[in-house]
């Protein structure tokens, strides 16, 4: 499986790029209550560290807000999803816990403040591509709402649009029952590539300590 960058969004910002990690043979649980409380002290810590920052001052914020009004996407109706996360840490202290895979993923997003999306290879066909959605392009998202991905950064396959940095889809989504993943980790165009190569090892390295597998592939494009 590969994933793309669009030629439209690299010719605006070459400097764009993605991550990408394949997991095979991997165990879904729920999250044990000792791995709620390491998450739960990581996420303390970046909140401490952080605590005299506006959310929209936030780097990983910030950068992602503004490429979202760069391809006409208002960040205040549709907000990035990392900072949706960490706008529900700043009210609650705590994020919810779904599963191992998702928890991975969502404490990591906002470490790295960063949108990330984590799907299940089986339900997704062919390769993959970041594009700007159009009026064809929507779907049922993880919170039940209907997604118009118009004008939209979006992640799809060959069956259409299925992720996006604002919020992912449900025929795409990891359960349970996911043997086989696939990470897409939306990078800041800022981030260097050593840096970028470092999260992702790190990124990788905990969730399969947690899930169990092995990680198949780790790409940045």
């Amino acid at each position: 499986m590969k994933l793309s960058i669009s030629n439209g969004i690299k010719a605006a910002i070459p400097s764009f790029k993605l991550g990408l990690i394949t997991y095979n043979d991997i165990t879904v649980t729920d999250t044990p209550q000792f791995l709620q409380g390491r998450f739960q002290l990581l996420i303390e810590e970046w909140l401490l560290e952080k605590e005299d920052k506006e959310v929209g001052d936030i780097p990983g914020v910030k950068e992602w807000r503004g490429l979202f009004k760069a391809f006409g996407t208002d960040p205040s109706r549709y907000r990035p999803s990392h900072e949706a996360l960490i706008r529900r840490l700043r009210k609650d202290r705590a994020l919810p816990s779904i599963h191992t895979a998702a928890d991975v993923n969502n404490c990591f997003s906002v470490l790295y403040e960063v949108p990330m999306g984590i799907y299940d290879r089986e339900k997704l066909q062919g390769d993959l591509t970041l594009r700007i959605g159009t009026s064809e392009d929507s779907y049922e998202g993880i919170n039940g709402r209907e997604m118009s991905m118009a004008d939209k950064f979006l992640t799809s396959d060959e069956l259409g649009a299925f992720g996006s940095p604002i919020v992912d889809s449900k025929r795409s989504m990891v359960t349970k029952e996911t043997k086989h993943a696939v990470q897409v980790i939306y990078l800041r165009p800022s981030q260097s590539l050593e840096t970028c190569e470092k999260m992702l090892e790190n990124l990788s390295d905990t969730f399969i300590k947690f899930n169990g597998g092995v990680t198949a592939d780790l790409t940045i494009v």
